[in-house]
């Protein structure tokens, strides 16, 4: 069986586009967004302008991350506690100025890699 493309997932879930938009801007409060899209710089293009795909990832990333931790803040922190960082403020501000879906990458692959090595310790 072959997987659905992203049109039938946003009809499907969403009902279309506009819709899925909406759910994707519901995010977009200070807790999880930085102002990265072109309209918060000046521009004219908004997230109407982003592909379907796009849309489905960054909504299921940002699901996750409110489900999982509800802040950008405590998902910094946990990144942080993960990687043994805690008290390294220079690296803190770094990871402050990245976008939710790259912070949540960086997260999962630091606990993987803490998980692996916990695992080879035992």
């Amino acid at each position: 069986m072959a997987s659905k493309n992203p049109l039938a997932i946003v009809k499907e879930r969403f009902g279309d586009k506009a819709k899925l938009v909406e759910a994707v801007k519901a995010f977009t409060t200070e807790d999880l967004w930085l102002g990265r899209v072109s309209s918060d710089r000046g521009g004219s293009k908004g997230l109407d302008h982003v592909s379907n795909t796009k849309l489905l990832r960054l909504h299921a990333t940002f699901s996750e991350v409110k489900e999982k931790f509800g802040t950008r803040t405590k998902l910094i922190d946990e990144t942080l506690t993960v990687l043994n960082r805690t008290k390294d403020q220079g690296y803190k501000k770094r990871l402050e100025a990245y976008p939710v879906p790259r912070l949540y990458d960086l997260y999962k692959s630091a606990s993987k890699q803490a998980k692996a090595a916990t695992k080879s310790q035992a």
